[in-house]
């Protein structure tokens, strides 16, 4: 008797069957095994539906969930923090000056001040940075007759934008400090308005020829610490020999 000659191809077929052909001295032969049963292709593909869409659900916050409503809070505060970008600063505005500053200008150069000032004994340098940028938070160019009633109501009302949480408890405190100038931070940040006034208006006298001699008196012996003082004197030298 011959030797039988054995080989297999696998084949796959449209309908997902799965065709074995042998071939045995010659002669082909053919056997067929099933795919597992639509209904169960169908309890799989569902399934896999199934988990997509779950992961779909935990990737998206629902608009209800908490991560939602803290986002919308910060968009609402920050959405309300653009006028402080297009507010110009009042004083500058009443000297005519061409293109004054804005109040978010300000606040960002007095930012920059605590940033780069010398270390001072028992003086927080991060907390005088944050107190920097919102000390004017609230402001919207009114007189100063009504300045501190008016902007303690904006300031409420900004920080209900946030939830009341401690992030706006934080600003609320930061604002109330510098305001009754209860600690060393709120000395060193007042110091830091004034020079950055005073710079401002040496730089404004410079490029468009005003006067503006009047800001400089109104800050005269008020410097209440040595950086601020000395960085007064500088200005006031530089003024001097321009």
């Amino acid at each position: 008797m011959s030797r039988a000659i054995f080989k297999s191809t696998l084949l796959v077929g449209i309908s997902c069957s799965t065709q074995l052909r042998f071939t045995i001295n010659g002669a082909s032969f053919r056997a067929c095994r099933k795919s597992p049963s639509s209904s169960s292709s169908s309890r799989v593909s569902s399934m896999a539906t199934s988990e997509r869409s779950d992961a779909a659900a935990a990737s998206s916050p629902s608009s209800s969930s908490p991560a939602s409503r803290s986002s919308a809070s910060a968009i609402d505060f920050l959405t309300l923090c653009h006028r402080l970008k297009t507010t110009k600063r009042a004083g500058w505005v009443k000297k005519g000056v061409e293109n004054p500053e804005s109040i978010a200008d300000h606040m960002y150069r007095m930012g920059v001040m605590a940033l780069i000032a010398a270390d001072i004994p028992g003086v927080n340098r991060d907390k005088c940075i944050k107190m920097a940028i919102v000390h004017d938070i609230a402001e919207d160019g009114i007189s100063k007759l009504e300045k501190s009633q008016r902007e303690q109501e904006a300031l409420e009302h900004m920080c209900k934008l946030l939830g009341g949480g401690p992030q706006a408890k934080e600003i609320a405190d930061l604002w109330t400090e510098y305001e009754e100038n209860t600690s060393l931070e709120a000395k060193v940040v007042k110091d830091l308005d004034k020079v950055e006034m005073i710079l401002q208006a040496l730089e404004y006298e410079n490029e468009q020829g005003k006067d503006l001699d009047e800001f400089f008196q109104s800050t005269a012996g008020k410097f209440q610490t040595n950086i601020g003082k000395a960085w007064a004197s500088e200005i006031a030298s530089r003024r001097r020999n321009h």
